[in-house]
């Protein structure tokens, strides 16, 4: 179990990352996947060489499929972190971008009421 969590914040990968620490569940040790199911079901979210070494490797004898295993499903596991991360940062940048088209309004707004307010005052 992680006791250290990345600081949360507006800005950067903290607040994706803490993101996906709210997503996951996190357990000690590598978690075992089922490479027939898992590829079955998520084969859209990995890349397509990925998939290849996967059908490759289901062909082998089982002891070379049995060595094989516990890596490719760690590659497996951080490609789709990655692929989370990314889309979590992507989700956080939109965000942003929206937070400072409302800024940039608000601020516009804020002007023309100051320049109406000073007007008003001199008149």
């Amino acid at each position: 179990m992680r006791t250290n969590s990345p600081k949360r914040s507006l800005f950067g990968t903290g607040f994706a990352l803490s993101r996906l620490q709210q997503t996951q569940t996190h357990t000690q040790g590598v978690t075992q996947i089922n490479i027939k199911t898992d590829r079955n079901t998520n084969s859209d979210q990995l890349p397509i060489d990925l998939n290849d070494l996967l059908s490759a490797v289901q062909t082998l004898p089982e002891q070379y499929r049995q060595e094989l295993e516990r890596p490719l499903n760690r590659v497996v596991d951080y490609t789709r972190r990655r692929r989370r991360i990314l889309n979590l940062i992507q989700e956080a940048l939109s965000q942003l971008r929206m937070d400072m088209k409302y800024l940039m309004f608000d601020l516009e707004a804020t002007r023309r009421e100051r320049d109406s307010y000073k007007n008003a005052s001199e008149d």
